[in-house]
């Protein structure tokens, strides 16, 4: 009989979280790109942009939170050190761990998109490029030009078969990025509303153009 260690339990837990949360982006993306084809589906958008702003940097915030843990457990209970890549993708995502609680707090969906939003990006264009240097043979890396530096093409947990540390990282700094934009600030309020008038006038006219030029 197989024994499962706690271990495994906390990795397929967070493997599971970085699927849902890939879901959860590709459907925003998804639903942001058929919106842009109608004035019908814009306001649908909107109040799509509308249900999600009120709990966005919560949400934002619990993922961060939960990537640094992750990180930390991998590191201090698996005993799994981490590689120069890894190390960049904290330096974006510990300090998100902290900043978006406080903009949580406040909510301050302004500020996230002005000063946070930077670290997201660069911290999940990372993780891409750490996820593919995982399957990518052959190509060098920083870590493979340092002696006796842990590597970072070498996946240290597979689950399911495709999930590794940086597809951890970067489920979750999409979600974070997809969180921040999606959320209205202050100046937006009216952003959506505005683009729907400008297409139903467009429409408008275009109508009468064509009743005009029917002859009589």
């Amino acid at each position: 009989m197989a024994v499962v260690t706690s271990s495994e339990v906390v990795n397929t837990g967070y493997a599971v979280l970085a699927l849902i949360a890939d879901a959860i982006v590709l459907f925003t993306l998804i639903f942001f790109l058929v919106s842009r084809g109608s004035g019908s589906a814009r306001e649908r958008w909107g109040r799509f942009r509308d249900g999600v702003t009120p709990y966005a940097l919560q949400v934002a915030w619990i993922a961060a939170v939960l990537a640094t843990f992750g990180s930390l457990f991998l590191q201090y209970e698996e005993g799994l050190q981490p590689c120069d890549f890894c190390w960049f993708q904290r330096i974006c995502m510990y300090p998100l761990s902290l900043l978006l609680g406080i903009a949580a707090f406040r909510g301050n969906v302004q500020v996230a998109k002005r000063y946070f939003l930077g670290l997201s990006m660069v911290g999940a264009v990372i993780a891409i490029y750490h996820y593919q240097l995982e399957h990518v043979t052959g190509e060098k890396s920083v870590c493979s030009l340092v002696p006796g530096a842990v590597p970072c093409n070498v996946s240290v947990i597979n689950i399911f078969g495709f999930i590794s540390v940086p597809f951890l990282s970067m489920a979750a700094f999409l979600l974070i990025t997809t969180l921040i934009l999606v959320a209205r600030g202050s100046n937006e309020d009216y952003e959506d509303e505005e683009e729907i008038d400008v297409l139903e006038t467009s429409v408008d006219t275009e109508s009468g153009d064509d009743a005009l030029s029917v002859p009589a």
